[in-house]
């Protein structure tokens, strides 16, 4: 499984995630298999400064990333998403370890559109 989480820095599983998973500078790109981890990528966000909807999902898709883990994200960037074929999980947070921990351990799952892009137009839904 690989697996993608935007992050702050290149520290790579010690990196802070980025809560903005767009405007992100790098993703974390992790593949794992029977929940260890196997490699660990750090690769630039192009798209960094500069996005338009739905260039992160297919550039995700483009990395072969089966998740995404982030903090949040609206309901439009998570029908691109799921239209790449990329599961989405949001309640990420902390470091990308600590997020990458939950989820293979089977405590970080799920999705849940952020309640801002709903109230007051956030932005990131429309990653």
């Amino acid at each position: 499984m690989r697996i993608a989480i935007p992050a702050e820095s290149k520290n790579g599983l010690d990196s802070p995630i980025s809560y903005h998973f767009g405007r992100c500078p790098v993703f974390i790109v992790v593949d794992a298999e029977d929940g260890e981890v196997k490699s660990v990528e750090e690769v630039d966000n192009p798209y960094y400064g500069k996005h338009a909807p739905g260039q992160v999902p297919a550039f995700i898709q483009s990395q072969g990333a089966d998740v995404i883990l982030v903090g949040g994200m609206g309901h439009r960037a998570l029908a691109m998403f799921e239209q790449y074929g990329i599961e989405a999980v949001t309640g990420a947070g902390g470091t990308v370890q600590q997020a990458l921990t939950g989820f293979l351990e089977g405590q970080l799952e799920g999705v849940e559109p952020c309640e801002q892009s709903r109230h007051h137009k956030h932005q990131h839904g429309d990653e």
